[in-house]
């Protein structure tokens, strides 16, 4: 499995699992909830994740540090202000909301998988080995205790 650490750029898993939330919510029954609500909410919930993702992108422009997430080696500063005071990961979390939103706009309770899955490799594939990482270019800077 560690083969598969800092190997996928998260954005392309992110859209491999918006393809597979498509098909697979074609493929199965929908919630029963009008359209009405599906689109506002889910519209909603992407743009939210949207604007995280700029914002953890922004601040990583502003210390000109890397946003190259196969190569956290790379970084000359750890980011802590701005969204980094919420969130330790704030474009996983964009990418998590955009899919949740998708979900939501899918109408599909097979669809609301993706954004668990993606969750889930995030923290394996790509949190996990980033810290580390960081852990050891930083020692001292990064806790374990930080939320995320």
């Amino acid at each position: 499995m560690q083969a598969l650490e800092l190997r996928v750029p998260p954005p392309v898993v992110m859209l491999l699992l918006a393809v597979g939330m498509y098909f697979a919510s074609a493929a199965t029954p929908a919630m029963q909830y009008p359209f009405a609500l599906r689109l506002p909410s889910g519209l909603l919930l992407g743009l939210a994740g949207l604007a995280v993702n700029v914002a953890g992108l922004q601040a990583f422009r502003r210390h000109r540090t890397t946003v190259n997430p196969l190569q956290p080696g790379r970084a000359t500063e750890l980011v802590g202000d701005g969204i980094f005071r919420w969130t330790r990961n704030p474009m996983y979390l964009g990418m998590v909301l955009l899919l949740g939103g998708w979900a939501l706009y899918l109408a599909n309770g097979v669809a609301f998988l993706g954004p668990v899955v993606l969750f889930a490799w995030l923290t394996r594939f790509q949190i996990l080995p980033e810290e580390r990482a960081l852990r050891h270019k930083f020692p001292g800077h990064l806790t374990t205790t930080r939320a995320r």
